[in-house]
Order: structure tokens, then C-alpha cells, then sequence
């Protein structure tokens, strides 16, 4: 995959002083020499540099250098990183049951916890017992510290979205150390597996991350000094404080500005308007020429973050999206016209609202003698758009990366080729087994010479070093907890059906976790899994929910740790804060979690069971979730396999497949044409803009069908914000 070109002002680069450097204990200055500082000769003010690499991105936006002395072991760090996490994940818990589902935003974490680190720095005396509360000026890594945790803390756990569907339509609230301990387990088994994969999909420098760099160009100024600094804080602060005061706006004093459409205005009862024009509510319409007003809403797909020509992809893709989805309604494919424009639970062939209750047994398993009665369902059909495009783009992933990427996959299961299992086997020895793995000092070699090195992880072995044995061990223990839930749950999910999530998971965190490093896109399996849990469990719906959690999340969350852990390597944080934060974060906001998600139920059922809901609460997320385990988990044969109602949404795999193939061919023979600015997974993938499930990676909702779900008036101001970005650079 060719590398994105940015432009990076010669002034941002220029190396000044820091306020830590001025105010911390005595340093080793020889931990200040800027390990570029041969690589890269200085920049001429007056002229800009174009940065053709990820080594050149990653060594010129991000400051290099670290400094081992500077102390993120505070009272001050925890104090802030549990309130932010307990803020975090209460927030997108909440936002988890609204029409739109955003996420936490890491710089706004990064911002808030600025302000109140300096606070307590300038408030809290450092004499007496006081000084163990402010022992020094607050610093770069106790921030990233609190970003780590908050970051960890501020997402819904998909085993939230598995209990909300059991008390919503199967009636079953199960106890409450049972769904803690479920809560854990699938969020820390990916953590474990991941941690593993370090040397591939977090060390290297094509490892970019792009979706973290303004947040580390952020940290790099809020910790520098001199009249540049102070200016250009001065700016953000202005802007940060108009934002704010602007967001009282569309959020609650004027909702309109959420999405403002001219031609619903002019004809609000008009259905067909609606549905090509209208969006700023839940599931209402593509949005075509709505103009939104509320930048949470704009900046979630990350027009600021993401390579433009990624953004490209995704634009094609946003076209060609309202034009299937209205071809396929207004030609009444997949009987489009008998259900709603968009939806996504299931209904009877009438169009009214399928109960599922009516087909399970007892023991939450189909029925075929009552499932024969009720007769199958029936999706809407942008629905089932949704579902195909879906599959296109999982399954374009795989060939665009062994196309484009092949080289980096090879680096990744290197450590599997026959050559080094059998050198390591004959090295291995009981003897040097470290049974005490907690005592392990993670104490590095220190290599000389290593022009491949990257240099933010050159800087990163001054530091001991998490050892891999932890990764196993919080692996092993989420396996046997997550083995004793679903044995002593209603999951129905056999334990060799367990042990294939498990190992299907850890294929795809290799694959996606590689296309999120490198381009920033993060792109969803969950329909995947499903298809899989379905014929491997036919007539088994609640197995196939647990086998979803425990293989598409264990992927996202493994991502996620990637990616806090990529932050931690770029503030020079010690990886050991690192993994502390990350686990803390994660169990506290877990069980945040699962505290909000019953109070929400209690108290919204209803409008969670409506198609609509309203513009405050919308049950879209557990629709869609219950629907998809029931036709995939119960009724996978009679309407996906072949000559049945949906079959090519299963054999889109196969089209996904060779979709790569043509663009690649293209790029090969004719390279002036660039047909390698088109990236096919992005184009065909389904993933929706602002409701991205696997802890609310940033991505983007112009994929084709993607529009099937959320509010989509922002699409119009999200492309117009990178035309102009474009068009600035």
C-alpha cells in the first residue's frame, strides 16, 4: 500500500524547550540527544517539507525524544485517569442507546485532563503531606497516562450489547457476577493476544497509527515552551472554548442545526423527500444534501486524521451508496417496499414487526415446527445491502492486503515459519522457564547500529519492558473465566465453539490489526462471525451472540490496546504504566458498563423496542445485534445458503475476494493511472460513520451500504471539511 505524502510546516518541527524540561529533577542529558538528529538536518523556516514515509511522518509530527526521569507514577495521574474513566465509560454507555452512537474522543480526553493536571500543579501546595500530591509540575507522561486509562475505560463493551439483548427480547437478566465476569473476560482476551503480536504490529514505523497523530502533535506543544508555543496555545485554547460554547447549540438550546435539509423543510410530510434528503434523525434517511452544524457528529470519521486518499475511497463509496439503496427500494428489490426505508430488525412478509419469541423452544433454540407457523422474516432491503457490502469488504481485505501489503504480512507470522518453531523448540528448556513471571525486570538489549530501528521504540528500551509472559497470563485467565461463563450462563455455546472464536480472532487481529496500523481505517467482522457461528450452531441464536463476542470483539479490543499502546510509545510513557492504566481502565469501565446499561433498560424499554425510538433514545443497537443472531444463529440455512432468499450475501465473499484484483492489475500495467489512491476493502465495506461498534475506532460512513442506520445529515459537512483541508494543504 503506497504511503500518504503530508505536509508538514518547518516551523511545528522546530526542537524548543520543554516547561517539563525546565521544571523537572536533574536529567540525564544524554537522554536528550535526538536520535534523528543525523537523519534529519534542519529545516529551513521559510519552506515546508513534504514527508513521503511513515519513519519521516512518525520522527517529524511527533518529538522524538524522552526523557526517563520524568515520573508518571502520581497521585495526581490516578486521581484524573479514574475520574476521566469513570466519566468515559458512563458517556459511551449512554451514547451506546442514542440514535447516534459516538464515541469518546481521545483528544477531548487529552484536553480536559491538560486543564486539570495544571490545575492541581497550580492549586494543591507541594509542602508537608501535601507534596505527595503535587511532588512536581504536572507532565507529558502523566497525560498520557490519563489518556490511556480514559481511553481504556471510555467505550461499550459488546458484552453490554449481548446482556442488553437478553433482557430485551429473551426476557433473561442474568446475575450480576455472572455479567461482571462475562464483562471482563471479553474485554481482556484480546488484550492478551495482542500483547504478543507487539514486535510486529506496534514496534515498526510502517506501524503508523495515523488516527493518533494529532493527538500526539497536541501533547508534543502542550509540553513545549517559548513565544511559538504559548502563541499557538493561545489559538487552541480560543478555538476550544468557541467549540465548546457552539456545542450548547445543536445538542440542546437549537437540534436542529444537527442536520438541516432545505428540501424537508419545504415538504415535511413528503416520504420520498424524507428518505433521500432527510437524516438528522435515527434512521430517516441518506442525508443527500443535509448540512449538519454539530462538529461531534462531523469530525467522528476523522476528516482531519485520516490520508486523503483513503477519504477518496470513501466518498466513491458514499455515492454509490444512495444511489443502490434507492434503486434497490424504489424498484421494490428484496420486496424493499413492503418495510421500511431503513431498518434493521426483522419483519413478517406484511411489513409489521417479526416476533421472535414465537420460533424458540425453551432452551432459546429454533423451533421448525414453530418457525413453519410464523414463516421466516424478512430484512429490509437497505438493510440487506448493508450485509452484503459488508462481506465484499471483509473479504477484499484479505486480498488487497496480499496484493499491496504482502511484505508486511510475511514479517508478521515469520515467528511461525517452520525454521524458527524449530530453532526455538531446540533452544527451549524447562530450566529457563521464568515461573515467577511477575518478577521478571523486562530489562532490553539495547542494539547499536540498527538503521531499522524505529527510533521512538529505540528511545522505548531505556525502559523495562512488559514481558510477554503478562500477555499470556491475562490471556489464559480471561480463557478460563470466559470458559466458566458460558458454561454457567444460557449461552449455549459449546467450549470447541469457544476455542474457534478464540483462534479465528486471532487470524484477524493480524490482517485488521495491520490495515488500522498503516491506514487508520478500522473495518468490522462481526457479520463474519455471525455467518460462521451460524453453521457451525444452526438453530442456536444465543450461541452465536457469545461466539460473536468472543471473536469480533476480542479483535476490536486487541486493536484498541494497539493503538493506546502505540501512544505510550510515542509520550516515552514506560510500557509497565502502560499496561496498568490499560487493565485498570478496562475493568473499571466495564463494570460502568454494565451499572448504565441496566439503568437505561429499566427506564427506556419501550422506545428501545421501537423501530424509531426518538431523538434522545434509540434501540438500534441491540435491534440490529438480536436480529443478526437470529437469522444467522437460527435460521443461517434457510435463508443465506445457496438458492435461498439472501444467498448472495454469502457468496459476496467469494465476489469480495477477487474485487482487489483488477485495480491491482491496473496499478501494475499502467502505474501513471494510480489506481492504487482506490483502496476496494474501503470502498465495499459496510462499517457505518458514527455508530463503529468496536470501541469507537474512527471511521467512516460512505461505504457502500453503509447508510442503513445512525443519522447521516453530517455527511455533507464532513466532505466539504476534507475538500477544504485538501485544498488548504
Amino acid at each position: 500500500m503506497p504511503t500518504s505524502r503530508y505536509l508538514v510546516s518547518s516551523q511545528a518541527q522546530s526542537r524548543v524547550p520543554s516547561i517539563s524540561d525546565e521544571k523537572s529533577f536533574e536529567k540525564d542529558k544524554n537522554a536528550q540527544a535526538d536520535v534523528e538528529a543525523a537523519s534529519n538536518p534542519p529545516i529551513d523556516d521559510a519552506s515546508d517539507v513534504v514527508l513521503h514515509s511513515e519513519r519521516e511522518i512518525a520522527t517529524h509530527v511527533i518529538s522524538v525524544n524522552g526523557d526517563p526521569t520524568l515520573n508518571p507514577w502520581t497521585f495526581r495521574a490516578f486521581f484524573l485517569g479514574l475520574g476521566l474513566s469513570a466519566f468515559g465509560g458512563s458517556l459511551a454507555e449512554i451514547y451506546y442507546f442514542k440514535p447516534q452512537t459516538v464515541g469518546v474522543s481521545l483528544m477531548f480526553l487529552a484536553i480536559v485532563s491538560y486543564v486539570l493536571g495544571i490545575a492541581m500543579e497550580t492549586f494543591i501546595p507541594r509542602h508537608g503531606l501535601f507534596r505527595y500530591l503535587n511532588p512536581h509540575p504536572f507532565n507529558k507522561k502523566e497525560n498520557a497516562f490519563i489518556i490511556i486509562m480514559a481511553s481504556a475505560a471510555g467505550t461499550s463493551a459488546l458484552a453490554t450489547e449481548v446482556l442488553a439483548v437478553q433482557r430485551l427480547y429473551y426476557n433473561i437478566t442474568p446475575n450480576a457476577a455472572a455479567s461482571i465476569l462475562l464483562l471482563f473476560s471479553s474485554q481482556l482476551l484480546g488484550y492478551g493476544i495482542s500483547g504478543v503480536l507487539r514486535s510486529t504490529l506496534l514496534y515498526p514505523s510502517k506501524m503508523l497509527y495515523p488516527s493518533i497523530l494529532p493527538l500526539m502533535s497536541m501533547l508534543d506543544i502542550f509540553f513545549r515552551d517559548g513565544a511559538n508555543t504559548r502563541r499557538r496555545l493561545k489559538v487552541f485554547y480560543l478555538v476550544f472554548g468557541a467549540i465548546f460554547i457552539w456545542e450548547l447549540f445543536p445538542e440542546w438550546i437549537f437540534p436542529l442545526l444537527t442536520g438541516l435539509s432545505i428540501f424537508c423543510l419545504a415538504a415535511p410530510n413528503n416520504a420520498a423527500v424524507s428518505r433521500v434528503f432527510g437524516g438528522s434523525n435515527g434512521n430517516e434517511g441518506l442525508g443527500l444534501l443535509s448540512i449538519s452544524f454539530d462538529w461531534q457528529y462531523i469530525g467522528a470519521g476523522g476528516p482531519l486524521v485520516i490520508p486523503l486518499k483513503a477519504q477518496l475511497s470513501v466518498f466513491i463509496a458514499y455515492i454509490l451508496c444512495m444511489v443502490v439503496f434507492v434503486a434497490v427500494f424504489y424498484n421494490n428489490i428484496l420486496e424493499s417496499k413492503n418495510f421500511p426505508f431503513l431498518s434493521q430488525i426483522l419483519f413478517y412478509e406484511n411489513g409489521t414487526v417479526y416476533d421472535q419469541s414465537l420460533i424458540l423452544d425453551s432452551n432459546y433454540g429454533v423451533d421448525p415446527t414453530l418457525l413453519a407457523e410464523q414463516g421466516l422474516p424478512y430484512y429490509a432491503g437497505t438493510w440487506v445491502i448493508y450485509l452484503l457490502a459488508t462481506n465484499l469488504g471483509l473479504a477484499a481485505t484479505f486480498t488487497h492486503l496480499l496484493l499491496w501489503n504482502r511484505d508486511d504480512l510475511r514479517s508478521a507470522w515469520s515467528w511461525a515459519s517452520p525454521t524458527k518453531l524449530r530453532s526455538q523448540w531446540q533452544q527451549f528448556s524447562w530450566q529457563n522457564v521464568k515461573w515467577k513471571f511477575w518478577t521478571n525486570d523486562g530489562i532490553r538489549e539495547q542494539p547499536s547500529g540498527d538503521e531499522d530501528m524505529d527510533p521512538h521504540y529505540a528511545q522505548m528500551l531505556k525502559y523495562p519492558d512488559i514481558p510477554n509472559s503478562w500477555y499470556c497470563a491475562t490471556f489464559v485467565v480471561s480463557f478460563v473465566v470466559a470458559l466458566v461463563v458460558i458454561y454457567n450462563s444460557d449461552s449455549t455455546l459449546p467450549w470447541w465453539g469457544f476455542v474457534i472464536s478464540v483462534l479465528l480472532a486471532t487470524v484477524f487481529i493480524v490482517f485488521f490489526g495491520a490495515l488500522y496500523a498503516i491506514t487508520g481505517i478500522n473495518l468490522s467482522i462481526q457479520t463474519f462471525m455471525q455467518m460462521i457461528a451460524g453453521y457451525l450452531h444452526p438453530g442456536k441464536p444465543m450461541a452465536n451472540m457469545y461466539f460473536v463476542l468472543y471473536s469480533y470483539n476480542t479483535v476490536s479490543q486487541a486493536t484498541l490496546l494497539l493503538r493506546d499502546l502505540k501512544i505510550g510509545q510515542y509520550a516515552k510513557l514506560p510500557p509497565r504504566a502502560t499496561f496498568t492504566a490499560q487493565i485498570i481502565g478496562t475493568l473499571l469501565g466495564a463494570v460502568l458498563n454494565y451499572v448504565l446499561m441496566n439503568s437505561i433498560i429499566d427506564s427506556q424499554r419501550e422506545i428501545l423496542l421501537s423501530v424509531q425510538g426518538t431523538n434522545i433514545w434509540s434501540g438500534q443497537q441491540p435491534q440490529q445485534y438480536n436480529s443478526q443472531a437470529i437469522v444467522w444463529g437460527g435460521l443461517s440455512h434457510e435463508l443465506f445458503s445457496a438458492g435461498m432468499r439472501y444467498q448472495w450475501v454469502s457468496w459476496s465473499y467469494l465476489v469480495g475476494l477477487a474485487a482487489p484484483v483488477p485495480l491491482w492489475l491496473v496499478h501494475r500495467y499502467w502505474p501513471k493511472l494510480r489506481a492504487d489512491y482506490y483502496y476496494t476493502p474501503i470502498i465495499w465495506y459496510a462499517l457505518d460513520f458514527y455508530m463503529t461498534d468496536s470501541a469507537y475506532i474512527p471511521s467512516f460512513s460512505a461505504y457502500i451500504g453503509c447508510l442503513g442506520v445512525g443519522i447521516n445529515s453530517a455527511l455533507l459537512s464532513y466532505f466539504t471539511t476534507c475538500v477544504h483541508l485538501a485544498v488548504v494543504d
